[in-house]
């Protein structure tokens, strides 16, 4: 992340390569402060990537809802979702599902998608006893970082994703689509180039192949831009792996990642990546009533895990198409 001293008049505690923290005071009313403030905010998290705002006093998701809407230029939702979330107000839902005791790797939100979220608000409403950090990766540092030959063979070939859509393991079509007409989920693979084949039992397999890097909107920054190693089979815990892949066989997996042009990728490439990433990671410990605000293509996030109650709730803004980022392949929609 980015050392370099706050210029935000809002009063900031950054240390070296770390997320500033903005202590705030709303005054009992976050929209109108986050309307107030909104050019300031914006300005820190153009020049950081990321923002941790203290004294919004933010705890309830409307009110999360209110204050992104005032920051953001436009609020948008989830499609082609990794796992289901809940909606716990206009344009908030919860945050991803995912077990109390297991690390959330580094990704970057909806990368598979030819649109995606530019900017994500994670607000804390109910902090753990403890545990919980949000990491923040810089995409640009993580993309120097990595080794030049793998970087060179994904910048060529890009990432493919595969997913098999069930009802008895991960989503379901209707979960991800949003329908289980056969004719709608199709014409928005096509219309999303995003590869399918119905199975006998109902179920769906696709694949989708993106681009592993992109530069970024405003500064034009070349960004690793993925989630190579978050969707990947290595990310399971061994023996559920081994479960997943005896029940269902290895193109049955509910997700996977592979190189671009179809062959496998190895466990030790996702340990290189999650190396890197751990080497420049940031980690952020929200209070009750906190928001983090990142800039979902310059870093990546993670979640570490955590003992006791946490809610944290998320919106989705300022949606970006891929077509839009200088992809290193030409990716269109169908």
């Amino acid at each position: 992340m980015s050392s370099t001293t706050p210029t935000s008049p809002l009063g900031a505690d950054s240390p070296p390569g770390g997320v500033p923290l903005l202590e705030v005071d709303a005054g009992g009313d976050p929209a109108a402060w986050a309307d107030a403030h909104r050019d300031d905010v914006r300005s820190a998290l153009g020049e950081h990537g990321a923002v941790h705002l203290r004294g919004l006093g933010l705890r309830e998701p409307a009110g999360l809802g209110a204050v992104a809407a005032r920051l953001a230029t436009e609020l948008t939702t989830e499609q082609e979702a990794f796992a289901p979330r809940d909606a716990r107000a206009d344009g908030v839902s919860s945050s991803t599902p995912w077990p109390p005791n297991q690390q959330m790797c580094m990704h970057h939100e909806l990368s598979y998608r030819l649109e995606f979220p530019g900017i994500m608000f994670f607000a804390c409403i109910d902090a753990p006893t403890s545990g919980g950090a949000i990491g923040v990766a810089d995409s640009h540092e993580v993309l120097e970082a990595l080794p030049a030959d793998l970087v060179d063979r994904f910048v060529g070939e890009g990432w493919m994703l595969t997913r098999s859509y069930t009802d008895e393991i991960g989503l379901s079509v209707e979960e991800a689509f949003g329908t289980e007409d056969r004719r709608s989920v199709e014409d928005y693979c096509r219309a999303n180039s995003i590869e399918f084949e119905w199975q006998s039992d109902g179920g769906l397999r696709t694949r989708q192949r993106r681009s592993a890097v992109v530069d970024h909107p405003v500064t034009g920054r070349p960004c690793w831009f993925n989630q190579i190693a978050f969707l990947s089979e290595w990310t399971m815990k061994p023996e559920v792996h081994e479960f997943l892949v005896d029940m269902y066989g290895q193109d049955g997996l509910p997700f996977n990642t592979r190189f671009g042009n179809g062959d496998p990728i190895g466990d030790d490439v996702v340990t290189a990546i999650n190396d890197v990433y751990d080497a420049n990671t940031t980690h952020v410990h929200p209070e009750a009533g906190d928001l983090l605000i990142v800039d979902n293509i310059r870093c990546a996030h993670s979640r570490e895990p955590y003992d006791g109650p946490r809610e944290v709730v998320v919106a989705l803004a300022d949606p970006v198409r891929l077509a839009d980022v200088s992809p290193t392949l030409d990716v269109t929609a169908g």
